[in-house]
């Protein structure tokens, strides 16, 4: 009988045991889910668009000034749909100058294949209409082009392409030797115009066919000099950027779901948001993690210089939070927190967040690669650590580019 009393007392102490147990762990629950906030996170493009994606000057090797029989040759980046605008003095004259039409020297042809070996019929030769042809007296006249003078017989051009780096390279050769109109060119200008995805963002560098002068293009025309235009195309010339919809993890633990730094891409969709911005593959294989509280996107579309994006996110005491948006003008980058971030915290996160390389595609010049997804490219593809992007092209800080916030 106390056998039967002893079992029956154990059972109940059991029964009460696991009760209060089990309240204590719905109790914990709900005070768990009592304590956890909504927050949202915002990611803004901060950059500030200029003109041109890349620019520069070119001059005689002996002299500043190309003499007959000399040249002078130039590399520069470029993606399809991008040309190359130049300009130099046709210096025997009192305000001439040698220039493609605008926007430029076309680059790749209508089936998107570069464009190699001779272009010099693209070269024409325009009359600045600010002074006499004869008496070099000032006048004020549309520029226009040069009548009865075949610009591709003084001035041949000739370009080279690389690939894999999507480089060009130009040699301008002095053929106006005993010709009726022989002259030196001299030192001169180039610039490869900034495209947004849509178009060029300036379709008129330099001049306007029919239209009064500038100055800058002016003293290149009556004096040779280069330094205005050169002033004006160091202030607008710079990278620039869209980035992708943002991907935002809530999660617990010591190690980031997205990235390893140092550590080759782990194929789970890293790839894919630093080469094309897509983030699903990503964002499925984040959601199988154990230590994955949840997974949001900020945005559907690429944001613009100007524009930004935000989600919502539910996180408790002790989450963390890591987020990833693609450079869309890069080969393979992405902007990533690289400092462990606790998911209540609020306030500017942009000092914690910094440029990688995913080290899945080789790398051109951001914003003139034929393999960048923003000319419809795909990258080559190449197999690196993950790791910061240096100082190899002329990036801005992160800080002018991006700004990512949580209130």
């Amino acid at each position: 009988m106390k056998k039967n009393l002893f079992k029956t007392a154990s059972l109940a102490a059991g029964i009460l045991t696991a009760f209060i147990l089990t309240s204590c762990d719905d109790n914990d629950n709900m005070m768990m889910e009592n304590t956890s906030v909504q927050r949202t996170i915002t990611f803004e493009n901060v950059v500030t668009p200029k003109d041109f994606v890349e620019s520069g000057s070119f001059q005689g090797t002996g002299s500043p000034v190309i003499l007959p029989g000399q040249s002078a040759s130039f590399t520069f980046s470029a993606g399809k749909t991008q040309a190359l605008m130049l300009a130099t003095m046709y210096g025997a004259s009192k305000d001439w100058f040698f220039a493609s039409k605008q926007p430029g020297i076309k680059l790749f042809d209508d089936n998107g294949n570069a464009v190699t070996g001779d272009v010099s019929s693209q070269v024409l030769l325009w009359d600045n209409g600010t002074k006499n042809d004869i008496s070099g007296q000032v006048e004020s006249k549309p520029i226009a082009q040069v009548p009865n003078v075949n610009a591709p017989q003084l001035m041949k051009l000739n370009l080279t392409y690389n690939d894999v780096s999507s480089e060009f390279t130009l040699t301008i050769s002095n053929n106006s030797g005993g010709t009726a109109n022989e002259t030196p060119f001299s030192p001169g200008v180039w610039a490869v115009s900034n495209y947004n995805g849509s178009q060029l963002l300036n379709s008129t560098p330099f001049f306007t066919a029919n239209a009064l002068s500038n100055p800058e293009i002016t003293d290149i025309a009556q004096m040779g000099n280069i330094s205005k235009m050169m002033m004006k195309l160091n202030a607008n010339t710079g990278i620039m950027t869209g980035l992708s919809p943002a991907l935002v993890v809530v999660y617990t633990g010591d190690k980031n779901p997205v990235y390893e730094l140092g550590q080759t891409d782990a194929g789970k969709g890293l790839k894919e948001i630093s080469q094309s911005g897509n983030v699903s593959k990503l964002q499925t294989s984040l959601k199988t993690l154990p230590n994955v509280k949840g997974v949001y996107v900020a945005g559907s579309a690429p944001v613009a210089p100007g524009s930004k994006v935000m989600t919502q996110f539910t996180a408790a005491p002790g989450d963390k939070i890591a987020y990833v948006t693609m450079f869309g003008f890069s080969n393979d980058w992405f902007y990533a927190n690289e400092q462990s971030i606790d998911a209540n915290a609020k306030g500017d996160l942009t000092s914690k967040t910094t440029l990688f390389d995913s080290g899945t595609g080789v790398d051109q010049y951001p914003g003139a690669g034929n393999r960048q997804a923003l000319f419809g490219g795909t990258p080559q593809s190449e197999s690196k650590p993950i790791a910061k992007v240096g100082s190899i092209f002329p990036v801005a800080a992160v800080q002018n580019v991006i700004k990512v916030t949580i209130n």
